[in-house]
């Protein structure tokens, strides 16, 4: 039996895709979101999101961002937004499959470091950025009575 027809009996196989529908690139939604959203730095990164009106379980639309103050050539900030776009796609099921769907309208991820980190640092920083954004922007995470 090959690997594609051992693998096909899984219950449910995660979507891990980014495509183009997901993307943040109107800049009327660009300005309203750094305008009034919320941020939090864990570092290498900074995380800017913008609550949704009512939980969803859509994927929100997502900015990915490196300074070019940081890095003068092309490449390395294309690489760098290279990682962030592949840990996010690899990682963006923690966020939709939240109990009861997710806060989150749009997000930037923002790379702020002055030197470049590996893969594994930045996932690790998305995953608890990710994580941390679930208990931030949950409106009914304060103790009740």
């Amino acid at each position: 039996m090959n690997e594609l027809t051992a693998n096909s009996h899984q219950p449910a196989a995660k979507k891990y895709s980014f495509p183009k529908e997901e993307h943040l690139c109107r800049k009327k939604l660009i300005e309203e979101l750094f305008g009034r959203g919320s941020s939090f730095g864990l570092y290498p990164l900074r995380l800017v999101w913008l609550p949704a009106i009512a939980s969803t379980t859509a994927p929100p639309q997502v900015l990915v961002s490196v300074s070019k103050r940081s890095f003068k050539r092309a490449v390395d900030r294309n690489y760098l937004k290279r990682l962030l776009r592949e840990a996010y796609r690899l990682n963006k099921y923690r966020l939709l499959e939240a109990d009861g769907g997710h806060p989150v309208d749009r997000l930037a991820i923002i790379y702020t470091g002055k030197e470049k980190k590996p893969f594994a640092l930045v996932e690790k920083k998305l995953i608890s950025g990710l994580e941390r954004l679930l208990s931030d922007a949950r409106p009914t995470a304060a103790p009740v009575g």
